[in-house]
């Protein structure tokens, strides 16, 4: 049977067993949604749409973080392809596993500025894996089994299919459908095994180091690589540091884990990088926020850094032995390697480096005074915390909220931290929770997000409530864009330039509206019993406007161009530095 192009597209979603599906239908992918339409209607292949295009995007790199599957997006031509644009840049910037299917004017009218007409090709090349547009109706299965193996094997990230219309017509031309099934892409081939002789100079280089930390980042979460990560630091009794992407691939509640590092990481991780002899990093890129000023950074350490990008490895910081390969496929080589030469580490080798690191714990830097007046932010999240026993999917945005999430929602499994890393995208959260909800119903998915962050895509409460999606989105209220005014304070002598919310919507009478529930929270006294209301209702959207401390602050804090042992831990600290003070 010979099929249409539209037909072809949804027979390699089929192959590729999509079962979700996040769009918005236009002009250019109207053929697209017809087959669509009775690819749902078979019950084959479930469509989610979205309000904004970028909810589409940010909606399926949920799905796709939290679950073990790549996420797909499907929008139209101009307008529609440019509003995904962020979606896909914030997937690759988080090596997210996306295919993004965009309609495209025919191909007789490209490059005659015609209705609609973007060259999204050229505009998404700086912030894809790849991306493809198809020009004959034979190249569509091909190009989509490339795209789903691409966006998928190796470093993972987002691959952009832009197909013409005319290519979808029926009326135009059909042909016999053949979905390749074996691929061989002579330019592209991942390292997966590492070098057995640099695997081998690991093990020695942490036997003979004094100050070891073991550095894991998002790449274990893609890998899944998890157990092996917690295997391998437990066989050492190393202290292990998270990134941000890399929360709950090593259990927060290990008496080794030492806290996530970086700007606004725990004072005892920040330390233990500065003065550690042996960095292990584990699918990281040691980016700025990690590092702070690279010419201060673990001054005195050796690398090892695995990582399967290879591009990846002494971008930022040179690694004295670097490993390329799949994180999973080395810490396996590694157990193998140990077992083979009969090698038992000496679990009390490390005992004076962890006398040193505890008296750096004993600070206590993430606590805080919560009086029976105003709550505070991180009270807000180590509630949430509590009741849902550290076990729910927790989704944020961008901003002072996303790292109190970071630090006091205490994560002990993989996938279930969905945030947005490298870009740093308001408005990630909704969406971002919708897609989690989707690819797990059972579960207990939350949002925590900011009166800033939320409006960004506060439309998709919309998608939530034609779906039934009962999300818990925990709205952190100050009234300000929090982290920038927190800058400001610091660094611009308190000048507020234009980060007070002063028209803030009625945010219950603004969730009532769209058809949810909507509870305004004022009092400490009461957090603990909103959050419970809303986790014990599994029906409906609850969206909690916590009205916390107007100008608090996240600590510790690494300014801009200090070093890992230049750490902020109070106000006092920022102002003694301010009055040049710095200790």
């Amino acid at each position: 049977m010979k099929l249409s192009g539209a037909e072809i597209f949804i027979e390699c979603l089929k192959a590729e067993n999509v079962d979700t599906i996040f769009g918005y239908p236009g002009g250019a992918v109207l053929f697209l949604y017809d087959e669509l339409y009775k690819a749902e209607e078979r019950g084959d292949i479930r469509h989610i749409l979205a309000r904004h295009e970028q909810g589409a995007v940010h909606g399926a790199e949920g799905y796709a973080k939290s679950t073990d599957k790549p996420g797909v997006a499907i929008v139209t031509s101009g307008p529609g392809a440019t509003n995904a644009v962020t979606g896909i840049a914030d997937a690759y910037m988080d090596s997210v596993p996306l295919v993004v299917i965009t309609g495209q004017v025919p191909l007789s009218l490209v490059g005659k500025d015609s209705f609609q007409e973007i060259d999204i090709v050229g505009i998404t090349r700086p912030c894809v894996k790849h991306n493809f547009i198809v020009t004959k109706i034979e190249d569509i299965a091909p190009t989509m089994r490339k795209a789903f193996y691409l966006a998928t094997t190796g470093r993972p990230g987002p691959v952009l299919v832009d197909i013409p219309k005319n290519l979808t017509d029926p009326k135009v031309e059909k042909i016999k459908f053949d979905y390749p099934k074996d691929l061989i892409m002579r330019s592209y081939q991942p390292t997966i095994k590492g070098n057995k002789k640099q695997i081998k100079k690991a093990l020695e280089m942490i036997a003979n180091a004094k100050k070891p930390v073991l550095y894991a980042g998002g790449g274990v979460v893609s890998s899944k690589a998890h157990n092996e990560l917690t295997e391998f630091g437990r066989a050492f009794n190393l202290p292990v540091t998270n990134t941000l992407m890399g929360l709950g691939t090593y259990p927060s509640n290990d008496k080794q884990y030492i806290g996530m590092l970086g700007m606004h990481g725990t004072f005892e991780a920040n330390r233990a990088m500065h003065y550690a002899d042996l960095i292990i990093c584990v699918g990281a890129r040691f980016d700025d926020r990690v590092t702070g000023d690279l010419n201060k950074f673990s001054p005195d350490a050796k690398v090892i850094h695995i990582d399967i990008d290879p591009a990846s490895i002494s971008k930022n910081v040179k690694a004295h032995n670097p490993i390329v390969g799949d994180v999973k496929e080395v810490l396996t080589s590694m157990f193998a390697m140990m077992k083979e030469q009969k090698i038992k580490p000496d679990t009390n080798a490390f005992d004076a480096w962890w006398k040193e690191i505890k008296t750096w714990q004993s600070e206590d830097c993430l606590s805080y005074d919560q009086d029976d007046k105003i709550i505070k932010a991180q009270y807000v999240v180590e509630k949430l915390w509590g009741v849902t026993n550290g076990d729910s999917y927790v989704a944020s945005d961008v901003g002072q909220h996303q790292m109190f999430a970071a630090q006091y929602y205490r994560f002990n499994k993989p996938n279930r931290w969905i945030n947005s890393g490298g870009l740093g995208t308001m408005g990630f959260g909704l969406p971002a929770a919708m897609g989690v909800q989707l690819a797990h119903p059972e579960e207990v998915v939350n949002v925590i997000t900011g009166d800033g962050s939320i409006q960004m895509c506060i439309q998709e409460l919309g998608t939530c409530k034609q779906y039934n999606l009962p999300l818990n989105i925990i709205n952190l209220n100050n009234g300000y864009l929090g982290m920038v005014r927190q800058w400001q304070e610091f660094f611009y002598e308190e000048r507020y330039a234009m980060t007070y919310n002063q028209s803030l919507p009625d945010f219950v009478k603004l969730a009532e509206a769209y058809g949810h529930v909507g509870v305004r929270i004022e009092k400490p006294s009461d957090v603990e019993g909103a959050l419970r209301e809303a986790i014990k209702d599994t029906k409906r959207l609850h969206f909690l406007d916590f009205v916390v401390e107007e100008q608090g602050n996240v600590y510790p804090m690494i300014p801009a161009g200090y070093g890992h042992n230049e750490m902020y831990l109070t106000k006092q600290d920022a102002i003694d530095d301010m009055n040049g003070k710095k200790k």
